[in-house]
């Protein structure tokens, strides 16, 4: 590969249609720092997070009025069935009814605009590095009360952080709903709080508790990693620190009252009354009581500028930059920069435009499906997909967005994404793709534009062999060069 066309497709997120290719391939790199934009047009329209967890709300409020209704109503049903009743609801088909609503509209408009923002961007190679960050602290739309709110979450606590500091993004993260319902942060309640003592006195059959998902997936994934010298104490204190922490608004019965978060719905909120009191102490260090939300704050600050946070973010960006089995002499220039600038993100990226292990001729990586996908739409010069369209098409190659199946993300690696049956589901779409343009797309021209001075003599001599310009443009889709980046 030459060097314009590793910028173009390892850093960046394909060579577009048109698109002159870069004269100097890190200079052009490093000044799409300025060009980036965090709220680009195609996200400008897309519902607020308010707005979405309204409509949560309004449907967890439904559910518990159901719920009461058929506890209340099933004796006397039992022993005088009214036929005149108004047939009540099944909360299942409630909840497939919400989803629905959520996962088609909020949901798919979310996957469009962020396809429309990769597609459009003057900054591909920022746009790459949200798409990274956001896989990192991954939540998953699976997840009924999450699905309407995985794209807020990129958006509003990614996207602004991508260029600044790893502790602002960090809090901003696990402060956001999408990552506190996922992880259910939102109902973790000390169990000598003020409301942990009140439910148990009043109810004390309820399992109503501390939960440590948050604390021990931050611990394990978003900074240290694991096995990095914390132990199941740790995870229980920060569980213990982390009380409190939850989305305002999503209820409005006893619980909430008492939790004290009536606030504007979809907010983050500290509720007083959840949090465990006492003095934390994790990985050796206290954290006082009186901080209140800054105990958490506090511990997500350190953890932010720990020397086990610096290697494992930099093993993470090597192994996406520079090959599945990063250089250890890449991360380790990553993890200094980490500690000397305490984090500082455009530092970490300025280390790998200058890192000769990042420019090697030779192929690093396998395209993902969602990369694949995007730089196929990005050769065939589209601007604008169907939201449906995008969704679809990744969904079949194995890849569906923000549904990664656990915390830990998607994998990063060729062997997760390289087997056959993949490999055959990409020759499918890209003749699709193909058959789209009507034969009006010349491959041979088109392959030289999005891989200059790198076209292999054999997928050029494939190409010129083509029965069809579409054919020739299929073999183009699926050519090594454009499976590797």
């Amino acid at each position: 590969m030459s060097d314009v066309s590793i910028a173009l497709n390892r850093f960046g997120l394909g060579g577009r249609a048109g698109d002159a290719p870069p004269q100097a391939p890190k200079r052009w790199l490093l000044d799409q720092f300025g060009a980036f934009e965090a709220r680009p047009v195609a996200l400008a329209q897309l519902p607020s997070t308010a707005a979405i967890a309204a409509d949560l709300a309004h449907y967890l409020t439904d559910v518990r009025m159901q719920r009461r209704e058929m506890r209340r109503a099933a004796p006397e049903t039992m022993a005088d069935p009214d036929p005149d009743a108004a047939p009540m609801r099944d909360p299942a088909q409630q909840a497939r009814a919400f989803a629905r609503r959520q996962g088609r509209e909020v949901y798919s408009a979310a996957v469009g605009a962020r396809a429309a923002a990769a597609l459009d961007t003057p900054a591909p190679f920022v746009e790459r590095l949200v798409h990274f960050w956001a896989n990192h602290f991954a939540v998953s739309a699976d997840k009924l009360t999450v699905t309407g709110l995985v794209g807020a979450f990129e958006f509003d606590a990614i996207r602004p952080h991508v260029l600044g500091r790893f502790a602002d993004m960090l809090q901003a993260v696990e402060r956001h709903p999408a990552m506190l319902l996922y992880l259910d942060q939102a109902q973790s309640v000390g169990p000598d709080s003020v409301a942990g003592k009140l439910v148990r006195r009043r109810r004390p059959d309820r399992a109503l508790g501390l939960n440590e998902n948050l604390a021990r997936e931050i611990l394990e994934l978003h900074t240290l990693g694991v096995r990095t010298g914390y132990d199941q104490n740790d995870v229980t204190e920060f569980a213990r620190a982390l009380t409190g922490w939850t989305v305002a608004g999503l209820g409005n019965g006893p619980g909430a009252r008492l939790a004290g978060v009536g606030d504007a719905p979809g907010s983050f909120v500290f509720a007083e009354r959840l949090h465990e009191p006492g003095t934390r102490t994790i990985l050796g260090r206290a954290y006082a009581q009186e901080a209140g939300e800054g105990q958490a704050a506090a511990v997500l600050d350190s953890l932010a500028l720990h020397p086990a946070t610096a290697r494992h973010v930099a093993t993470k960006l090597a192994r996406h930059f520079a090959g599945d089995e990063p250089p250890a002499s890449l991360v380790a220039k990553l993890e200094a920069a980490f500690l000397r600038t305490g984090g500082d993100l455009p530092s970490l990226y300025r280390v790998l435009v200058e890192a000769p292990e990042c420019w090697v001729a030779a192929p690093v990586k396998f395209r993902t499906p969602w990369e694949w996908s995007l730089a196929a739409f990005r050769a065939l010069g589209t601007r604008e997909v169907p939201t449906q369209g995008v969704t679809n098409l990744v969904n079949q190659l194995g890849q569906p967005i923000w549904r990664p199946g656990s915390p830990a993300g998607y994998d990063d690696i060729a062997a997760s994404w390289a087997g056959p049956d993949a490999l055959m589901r990409r020759v499918e779409a890209a003749e699709r793709m193909a058959q789209r343009t009507r034969n009006l797309v010349d491959a041979r021209a088109r392959a030289a534009e999005l891989f200059p001075d790198a076209l292999s003599e054999g997928t050029a001599q494939a190409i010129a062999r083509a029965e069809s310009p579409g054919q020739g443009l299929a073999l183009l889709l699926v050519a090594p060069e454009f499976l590797r980046r």
